[in-house]
């Protein structure tokens, strides 16, 4: 199968554990086969592995989230980068040109497209194979997957199907007065999974934009309109088939519906009393969290801030997190992840922020310099190669390096490392960077 996987999302629901670079498909919150830490997207994959092991998968998603997925799934799917956000319309439109001109995909061929991160069963992953089924045979020029509804919801689009399959009409996010009618007439919830022919989607795309490459339609991206895949393709296309999924499947945006996956009630460092009841708390801080008789509450903490909320209250948590305006305090990267400590403004106008990095053995940071800012960099743990202004030395345990404006600099880890950054300057901040190549 070709899988499209989009992953997309600001991470203002599930705050304080995401934020603008850490998306919920990226929160080690569940847990895999053998009992380890699992994100959504890593489940995902995992499945698609274990029901297609053949699959072409590829990830459609922002530059902000490139480093999380190398980070989680490595370098066994494509990534293709939006040049800016502009809906899932142009997101299809731009991997499914990449398919065509940057991997040689046959036009004929089958292509699903899927959200990043849908918690469900192995059936749901068996039912991709079925739509790809019904377009080989031509049995529809879209195929969508309806999800059978537990109950009676307003956050879902629905899909009324007529008695041969096919689709008749669709109902966007209706009352749920109106959604409890529907269900009683057959209607499914919408999935966000589509199956369709290559060619299908380039001679859409060829009424917006003239491009015969992949390059060419990631130039004119911008000339493409930001419209959702449902609204610009689905809702007008008259030959649609749909699957009906019938297993388990929650849309994890919210911590109510999150927590209900959860296996255990706790995760990190924490204290939780027999006095609670249906609470859940996450810390990702060093510091302990101690809860005494709270029920039906979440209590998340991470860098960027602490949340207490009732579940149920808890839906409607992203207005709030809006109001607030910081840089991100945790961010995942390829070469391993990094914390913001601390954060300092003194008399003179210069600040300090104090980071810790974790390093990954084998990976390594790189080349660049700051106009505006000096760091000292002091080794924790591990071991590592510290690269200035052209020249190498070993580092570990207690070595201190002094960076000044303008030095280059880079650290490439041979064991797992660990190392304290303080920046220091009148104005912080991350686009303070210019990058050069080398090669270790």
């Amino acid at each position: 199968m070709n899988i499209i996987l989009l992953s997309g999302g600001s991470g203002k629901r599930l705050w304080p554990l995401s934020n603008e670079t850490r998306s919920k498909q990226f929160l080690k919150v569940l847990k895999d086969t053998k009992g380890q830490p699992e994100s959504m997207i890593q489940r995902v994959y995992r499945q698609i592995r274990e029901t297609s092991p053949e699959s072409n998968i590829l990830v459609a998603t922002g530059k902000s989230q490139i480093d999380s997925i190398k980070s989680q799934v490595g370098n066994k799917v494509d990534v293709v980068l939006e040049p800016e956000r502009r809906d899932t319309f142009p997101a299809i439109i731009l991997s499914c040109s990449y398919l065509a001109y940057e991997k040689g995909l046959n036009e004929d061929e089958a292509v699903i497209v899927m959200p990043v991160d849908p918690y469900a069963d192995t059936g749901y992953f068996e039912s991709l194979k079925k739509m790809e089924e019904l377009i080989n045979k031509g049995t529809a020029n879209i195929v969508l997957m309806g999800i059978k509804p537990t109950y009676p919801s307003a956050k879902y689009g629905y899909i009324i199907p007529n008695q041969d399959g096919s689709v008749e009409r669709f109902q966007e996010k209706p009352s749920e007065e109106y959604a409890q009618k529907l269900i009683q007439e057959g209607a499914m919830w919408n999935g966000g999974v589509f199956a369709f022919k290559l060619n299908y989607i380039l001679n859409i795309a060829k009424k917006y934009a003239d491009f015969s490459s992949f390059e060419e339609i990631k130039a004119k991206y911008s000339d493409l309109p930001k419209i959702s895949f449902d609204y610009e393709v689905v809702e007008k296309e008259k030959s649609i088939g749909m699957v009906e999924y019938t297993g388990t499947w929650k849309d994890l945006g919210t911590w109510n519906t999150l927590t209900e996956v959860m296996e255990s009630s706790t995760l990190g460092y924490v204290i939780l009393a027999d006095t609670c009841h249906d609470t859940n708390v996450i810390n990702e801080l060093s510091i302990p969290i101690t809860v005494l008789g709270i029920n039906n509450a979440v209590i998340a903490a991470s860098p960027d801030g602490i949340l207490v909320t009732d579940k149920h209250e808890s839906s409607y948590l992203k207005p709030y997190v809006e109001k607030i305006h910081q840089r991100p305090m945790y961010e995942e990267r390829e070469w391993g992840e990094y914390k913001v400590l601390d954060y300092v403004a003194y008399g003179d106008g210069t600040s300090s922020l104090t980071k810790s990095l974790y390093i990954k053995a084998g990976k390594s940071i790189s080349y660049q310099s700051h106009a505006i800012r000096d760091e000292i960099w002091t080794i924790v743990d591990g071991t590592g190669d510290l690269l200035i202004d052209g020249h190498v030395r070993n580092v570990r345990r207690g070595d201190v390096a002094y960076i000044v404006k303008g030095q280059k600099h880079a650290i490439r880890a041979i064991t797992d490392l660990r190392l304290i950054e303080v920046q220091i300057g009148l104005e912080l901040v991350e686009t303070d960077i210019q990058r050069y190549d080398w090669k270790w």
